[in-house]
């Protein structure tokens, strides 16, 4: 039977240390604060702007939350990301996506300061991952890397295979995985012979959003994988991109979902607002 890699372990692990970190800035008169942006009144929105606040109420980090109306203009919502990215007393921005349509996402994220994109979705960010310069990361695909290295898997010269190539997950978790000296393919809904190339993968990251779309026969003899899907299904019970039960007896390590990289997501969030406050201050 595989390891079943803990991710909310591990991510209770990285709260303690966040909320460790707060308490010392707040020693020295810094108090980490995020602001969370929601326009409108998407439900699964409200959920995860829910469990950001709580997040932050655990670690100390104060939370400021802007619930906008679905009809606030896209000037409106720009206006107040630059009132915020002025605010010395705010450390991280955050707007909660998906926005309504009649708002441009690409200019929302550029609008964020890159001291403050603490989402790790700024093209500035991208492209300080991209050639190993100090920004913030994803904090998905940071979460696996996480999950990984403090499960004692070992990265340095594995073949890895991310299946999937979003700008939220499939590009930052193939460079960071390259950053971790891992050989990295990264396959998409355009490539042949997937299966083929999955089950040569000693780290296999699945990120498709397709419920269980990867069987045994994708996966290689103690593979490690990494599923980054979250599906709820006909008997209302969430599941990932992975047929767990299929694939749990020949891998060697496996994410379970839930409890697998999604609370890893928010952990690292809280990571990054504590790391900007440090950045933004000075402070170690």
């Amino acid at each position: 039977m595989a390891l079943i890699i803990d991710g909310k372990k591990i991510s209770s692990d990285i709260k303690e240390e966040v909320k460790t970190k707060v308490a010392a800035l707040k020693s020295k008169g810094i108090r980490p604060c995020l602001a969370v942006i929601q326009v409108g009144k998407d439900p699964a929105s409200t959920v995860y702007v829910g469990n950001k606040k709580k997040a932050c109420a655990y670690t100390g980090i104060e939370s400021r939350a802007y619930e906008l109306p679905e009809e606030t203009t896209q000037e409106q919502l720009l206006e107040l990301i630059r009132r915020l990215n002025e605010d010395d007393t705010v450390h991280g921005i955050l707007v909660q996506l998906p926005v309504p349509d009649h708002m441009d996402e690409k200019e929302i994220i550029r609008t964020i300061s890159p001291a403050k994109d603490v989402d790790g979705f700024h093209p500035q960010s991208v492209g300080a991952l991209s050639i190993g310069e100090p920004g913030f990361v994803s904090c998905t695909p940071a979460g696996i890397i996480q999950l990984l290295k403090r499960s004692g898997i070992e990265i340095d010269g594995k073949n890895c295979v991310v299946v999937g190539r979003s700008n939220i997950v499939g590009k930052p978790m193939a460079m960071l995985l390259l950053r971790e000296n891992g050989t990295v393919t990264v396959c998409h809904s355009h490539t042949r012979n997937l299966r083929e190339i999955c089950s040569r993968a000693d780290i296999l990251v699945a990120a498709i959003g397709k419920p269980k779309f990867f069987d045994a026969s994708y996966v290689k003899d103690q593979a490690v994988v990494i599923d980054v899907g979250i599906h709820r299904g006909a008997d209302n019970k969430l599941c990932g991109d992975v047929d767990y039960e299929a694939v749990a007896d020949k891998a060697g390590a496996i994410t379970p979902v839930p409890g697998g990289v999604g609370p890893m997501t928010i952990a690292m969030l809280m990571s990054n607002c504590a790391e900007s406050a440090v950045r933004m201050c000075g402070h170690e």
